[in-house]
């Protein structure tokens, strides 16, 4: 955590989905192994917005958000991505009206009952980054099964930010350094990693976020902190495997200096 990326350049300006076209992708091109991010994080957004725009409910527009997970997931174990997070449910989300956190919720259960075999299949570990017990007991009894029939997958590793706030995941860290009794000296970048819910997992080398919005929103802040970020205007539902390479073809065109001159990275 002791490294400097350069200011994201060369993304898309920001813009709004009900002004300005999304990005088209063009011909596809060769994404060099070396070039894709070890780690990609997303947030997911606009699954409302883009269900409104066709005046369905917003259930709906979660439905095809679904659908864009799977194929996004299968994208990413395709090229070779090692870790992908999405932020699924923040710990914010509570505050929405309960018939759409059922929905989502609903949605989750039936995801994980079509997507188990094929993660098990294509050697996809699944992870649940956040309070796993403050989620419904369907949801959390499904959940712990998957993760522990797919815990043996080497390929990928499918982080779900579920019930899930960073600057909670912070004060968990701090509080197991206060009940094991830590001393001061002992409470370092290494040792605070080690606390958070990605502890042995790469930070994100790139964070996309759908739907034009420019923020964070309590989502991995600490991990991200060197993070290269992606705004699109293209929602949720509408982020397939040609977005997912626009963004990939963005970061691979980025130069990360991690604190250093162009003339020192350009001399290795």
């Amino acid at each position: 955590m002791t490294q400097q990326s350069t200011p994201p350049s060369g993304q898309p300006p920001s813009r709004t989905p009900d002004t300005d076209p999304a990005p088209q992708a063009g011909p596809p091109t060769e994404l060099l192994p070396e070039l894709l991010p070890t780690h990609l994080a997303i947030i997911m957004d606009g699954n409302g917005r883009w269900a409104q725009a066709r005046n369905l409910p917003r259930e709906a527009g979660h439905k095809a958000g679904a659908e864009a997970v799977r194929a996004v997931v299968t994208e990413c174990r395709k090229i070779g991505i090692r870790h992908l997070t999405l932020y699924t449910f923040s710990s914010e989300n509570w505050n929405r009206p309960k018939t759409e956190i059922s929905a989502l919720f609903a949605l989750l259960l039936d995801f994980l009952r079509q997507e188990l075999p094929r993660l098990e299949e294509q050697g996809i570990a699944l992870k649940v980054l956040g309070d796993l017990d403050g989620l419904p007991l369907a949801q959390r009894t499904a959940l712990r099964h998957a993760i522990k029939r797919t815990a043996p997958g080497p390929h990928m590793t499918l982080n779900l930010a579920l019930n899930y706030g960073s600057r909670a995941e912070l004060v968990r860290a701090m509080r197991s350094f206060l009940r094991e009794g830590v001393q001061p000296e002992d409470v370092t970048e290494e040792s605070l990693a080690q606390r958070l819910y990605t502890a042995g997992q790469p930070d994100p080398d790139l964070l996309i976020r759908t739907s034009g919005e420019q923020r964070l929103s309590n989502y991995l802040l600490y991990q991200c902190a060197y993070s290269e970020l992606y705004f699109t205007p293209t929602p949720w539902p509408d982020f397939d495997a040609a977005q997912l390479r626009l963004a990939l073809e963005a970061y691979a065109a980025r130069s990360r200096r991690f604190g250093k001159t162009q003339e020192q990275i350009d001399a290795h």
